[in-house]
């Protein structure tokens, strides 16, 4: 520019900021009466720029109907649409007349204890509108712009009850501009697919929803729901319009009532995720203590058991182990730990070891006064930090005054909230800073995400607040994109828990992908989109502190990332890089750098990298800071399950590994045996076990003459110190051996060999009930609270065919659901010999007690066992034959010479078997 050029444009420039300031003294002042039955009123903050965020509300004098046009400096971004409500009382979609207006500016300044800015200044310009629509009826419109989007809600005047029949709100994008939508769906768990606003099929479609008009983006959602109103979708009907449609027929609260605020996020992309519109938008903290909050990583083991790891003590003090030997603060137990009776002894493990258990629980569980009365305490009680609450499904007023409710007494108990099948963010983070992530997407735990859909979510879902998509599942065996690039997601997606889903083999076989989840946190001071395109990648550098973290992923072909660092400050700052290697691992790189220059990062198909960012100082070579860590160990003690008779004996092993994080000092291996029962062999100890060593005891366990029918709990102990964290005192971990006595004269069904056998999921159990996946994956069987040590699981529809020759003269058993399937299982079971039945229980639920089947099978050559569906389907439909028992008749002898082979393979160890 030429020295001139300043001076040239000065003084118009000075004119129209001394209009500008005079408007808006103007309009801050009194309410002004508008002149006439129509009119045009522009929205935009003070000195807004040439492109700013503008909101145009018109009043059509021909017939007195409202719209709202959001544009973009010169672009139209959100056409003309329709805004009005209608009411039992009033119609006020048109016929309005102008009534006032008032302008004022909003500056809130608030912190959050999640997100992708935890201090934050929201600084909007409201105008509050007031109309006179037929029969006086009032109409309140408040539209706030800001320089990031554009929001209007409704305001009624009360008191008294109000009825809301439907709002005539809907947004209007340009016909041709491009679109990334989700049909709805009452967990909002729909993957994302790209379109057109005018070509996407007509049908309902979740918030939020992301339009691009040129280089400008809009993302439509609603901010503040509450259970005073209910939540919306976006309806398209082929007309160019996308129509805010209630979940409910009518809401009905009392006045005055003000409406969810209708929102769009407004501007580029890097404007559109880095955005806190929708927070700044909601109710402040109704918490004034949040120091006992505390986000952060979470080891979670769902994805490595599914149910049956819920349902075994070893296997989740696996996790807290897990949690422990990297410094990650939580571990989860999911849907299954209710009927067992061991999570006050799991909790008191965790916080020994400095790890807190956050659990799951059903949402109707907690739908009542009383049950959280009873609820929320107990867990309190037994040390629980959090709840994950699952499968809410509804958007309907009614569920968000439960909302409102189980928020209120989690805060009163100081428990945090993850939802999952729950509603879309939006805002309650910032009212109830407890929450610290909500599922509501199409996650990992789906089993494939395209790699398109993946990237898609951080432009979409995301944007909104944090979206619990739970990472690192890399024993599914489903995931789309590579090693780097799962890695990449504890910085892409934000959640204020992550709850990373891999197991403990998947991670030890990436340590420098552990080695960045240590470091990794979950809240952000600061967030940058470095580059990326909605379905195609994302690139984010997040700050926390005085260090920068890097994530990028990207569905394509290989290729190189070009991540420009200009957003670092002056100075020299040490990179380092984890990508994919030319062999499938990962590779860790260092460059020192500055803010003017570019990192060429390598990346494989579907791939990313991931990497932190901090000063550099001569000789440091790690960005790295130090991880408290406990000795990932293991104990096994083999077998699990045995059986002897009186007077026999069982040789139990029991072995002590240090996996990862050593050493363990002071360790000893101990047995412990009932009272009467002796143990030849003695405990083993060692000074220090360093990590890949591992300490063994041998025992042979003699079992009393006199002992009496049934199961009996060995318990192999293992004590240890960790010299890494001398407070924790003396650890120990205990595992159960399980020795049963038969009743003599007796032939227990699952001890014979199937002649057939078929299953609704997953194998037959024999002595424990139904795992779904694997064989020997299954828990102990109980009926009604009472565990039994033989029988079978099975799961409908399914049945197993045992040969018994004509040698036995009784079969007795007890049948039902079992208690993990809660009261969700319904099974009938038929009891059929040589093809001709001889028993139908009709349905059953997990309600009762067992129910009893004693039947004569005198000459009966095959025996049929079979479980069907109760006829809602096979959800969950957990059938237990307990304590399935054959007496011989009194010429035979039982089929005892086939045991042997059958009872050889029961005792061998079965993996995750546990007594509750």
């Amino acid at each position: 520019m030429s020295p001139g050029g300043p001076r040239r444009t000065f003084l118009p420039a000075l004119l129209t900021l001394l209009l500008t300031a005079a408007l808006a003294l103007t309009t801050l002042g009194a309410p002004a009466r508008a002149a006439g039955p129509g009119g045009t009123w522009t929205v935009h903050q003070p000195g807004a720029p040439r492109d700013g965020v503008t909101a145009v509300v018109r009043l059509d004098p021909a017939d007195g109907t409202l719209t709202l046009t959001a544009r973009k400096g010169a672009t139209t971004v959100l056409e003309p649409a329709p805004l009005g409500i209608v009411t039992s009382a009033a119609d006020l979609t048109s016929e309005l007349r102008a009534d006032s207006r008032h302008t004022r500016q909003v500056t809130e300044r608030y912190s959050m204890t999640t997100g992708k800015q935890l201090r934050r200044t929201a600084r909007m310009t409201e105008t509050r509108f007031t109309f006179t629509g037929r029969d006086g009826a009032r109409l309140g419109l408040v539209v706030r712009v800001a320089d990031d989007g554009v929001a209007y809600r409704y305001v009624l005047p009360g008191p008294g009850t109000v009825t809301v029949e439907r709002e005539a709100s809907a947004f209007r994008p340009p016909a041709a501009a491009r679109a990334w939508l989700t049909p709805y769906s009452v967990n909002y768990e729909r993957l994302y697919a790209p379109a057109t606003a005018a070509g996407a099929a007509p049908g309902a479609y979740a918030y939020p929803a992301l339009f691009q008009v040129g280089n400008t983006y809009a993302l439509l959602t609603e901010s503040d729901v509450d259970g005073r109103y209910d939540a919306s979708r976006l309806v398209h009907e082929g007309d160019g319009r996308y129509t805010v449609r209630l979940a409910d027929p009518e809401v009905t609260s009392e006045g005055p009532l003000a409406t969810p605020w209708r929102t769009a996020v407004v501007g580029d992309l890097a404007t559109v995720t880095e955005s806190t519109l929708v927070d700044d938008l909601a109710p402040p903290s109704r918490l004034a203590d949040t120091s006992w909050i505390r986000p952060g990583k979470v080891a979670w083991s769902w994805l490595d058991g599914f149910g049956a790891a819920q349902r075994d003590l070893a296997a989740q003090q696996r996790f807290v182990d897990l949690a422990a030997a990297h410094g990650w603060p939580y571990a989860l137990v999911d849907d299954g730990w209710k009927t067992t009776d061991w999570m006050p002894e799991l909790i008191a493990y965790a916080r020994q070891r400095g790890v807190d258990v956050l659990l799951w629980v059903h949402w109707t569980d907690l739908d009542t006064v009383a049950e959280r009365a009873e609820f929320l305490p107990r867990v309190k009680r037994w040390g629980a930090a959090g709840l994950k609450i699952d499968f809410m499904d509804s958007d309907s007023q009614e569920r968000f005054r439960w909302y409102d409710d189980i928020l209120r007494d989690t805060a009163r108990h100081r428990l945090l909230v993850n939802f999952h099948g729950a509603t879309l963010p939006k805002g309650v983070q910032r009212t109830w800073p407890h929450v610290m992530t909500l599922e509501a997407v199409y996650g990992a735990e789906q089993g494939t995400v395209p790699a398109a859909g993946l990237t898609a979510l951080p432009y979409t879902r995301n944007a909104v607040g944090s979206m619990d998509y739970t990472p690192m599942g890399f024993q599914f065996g489903t995931r789309t994109v590579s090693d780097a690039a799962e890695l990449a997601l504890a910085v892409v997606f934000e959640s204020g828990m992550q709850n990373f889903a891999g197991s403990v083999a998947a991670y030890r076989e990436r340590p420098e992908l552990v080695r960045f989840l240590e470091q990794v946190p979950t809240v952000w001071d600061e967030t940058r989109l470095l580059s990326g395109l909605p379905g195609g990648s994302a690139t984010f550098a997040r700050r926390h502190g005085d260090r920068w973290f890097l994530g990028g992923v990207h569905a394509g072909e290989a290729g190189t990332e070009r991540v420009r660092l200009d957003f670092l400050g002056g100075g020299r700052w040490l990179a380092e890089v984890v990508r994919d290697g030319e062999d499938g691992g990962l590779l860790r790189e260092r460059h020192v750098v500055t803010r003017r220059d570019v990192l060429d990062v390598p990346t494989a198909e579907h791939g990313g990298f991931a990497g932190q960012i901090c000063r550099f100082t001569p000789g440091r070579d790690t960005c790295d800071r130090p991880v408290t860590r406990l000795p990932l160990t293991a104990l096994t003690a083999d077998p699990a399950r045995a059986e002897a008779g009186p007077g026999g004996s069982v040789a139990v092993t029991g072995r002590f590994a240090v996996e990862e994080s050593g050493p363990a000092t002071d360790v000893r291996l101990t047995l412990d045996v009932p009272d009467g029962w002796t143990a030849d062999g003695d405990g083993t100890t060692a000074a220090e076990l360093p990590a890949g060593r591992a300490l063994s005891g041998d025992w042979t366990v003699r079992v009393p003459s006199d002992v009496r029918p049934g199961g009996y709990d060995l318990t192999v102990r293992a004590e240890y110190r960790a010299p890494d964290r001398p407070g924790s005192g003396v650890l120990r971990v205990e595992r159960p051996v399980r020795v049963f006595v038969p009743e003599p004269g007796v032939t227990y069904v699952s001890d014979l060999p199937f002649t057939s056998e078929r299953n609704g999921w997953g194998p037959v159990e024999r002595d424990m009930s139904n795992g779904e996946r694997d064989p020997a994956d299954g828990g102990p069987l109980t009926l009604a609270g009472t565990v039994y040590d033989k029988g079978l699981g099975m799961h409908a529809a399914g049945e197993i065919v045992v040969e018994l020759g004509g040698e036995y003269r009784r079969f007795t058993a007890g049948v039902g659901v079992d208690d993990e399937a809660g009261a969700k299982g319904t099974v009938a079971f038929e009891v059929l010999g040589d093809g001709r039945t001889l028993l139908t229980t009709g349905v059953l639920d997990g309600a009762g007690p067992a129910f009893p089947v004693d039947m004569d099978v005198t000459g009966v050559r095959q025996l049929t066992l079979r479980v069907l569906d109760g006829g809602d389907g096979v959800d969950s439909d957990h059938a237990d034959w307990a304590d399935a028992r054959l007496v011989p008749s009194r010429r035979g002898r039982g089929c005892a010479r086939t045991l042997d082979g059958v009872r050889a393979g029961r005792d061998a160890p079965r993996a995750g078997l546990q007594r509750s």
